[in-house]
């Protein structure tokens, strides 16, 4: 995780155990563009329970491959892929 995503993460109130279980296991993965991927997962947070999205920004083409930036959006249907 870099520094600037370190600082995002930290900004956006997102935790970097929720950030490496996503890494784990993501529900999606796709590439975004040559050496970069996006994975994704929702989640439900908050009284009542609302459903989000955190995508998770990497670049794969370096070793190690970084995490560049995460956020959380209420916006699935935008970035969702039914069929991947």
């Amino acid at each position: 995780i870099t520094s600037h995503a370190s600082f995002e993460l930290s900004r956006r109130g997102l935790s970097e155990d929720t950030i490496r279980a996503i890494l784990a296991a993501p529900e999606q993965g796709f590439e975004l563009r040559p050496g970069r991927m996006v994975l994704q997962s929702k989640i439900s947070s908050g009284q009542p329970a609302k459903a989000f999205l955190i995508r998770v920004f990497v670049d794969i083409d370096r070793t190690p491959a970084e995490v560049v930036t995460a956020y959380r959006t209420s916006k699935i249907g935008k970035y969702w892929r039914d069929n991947t």
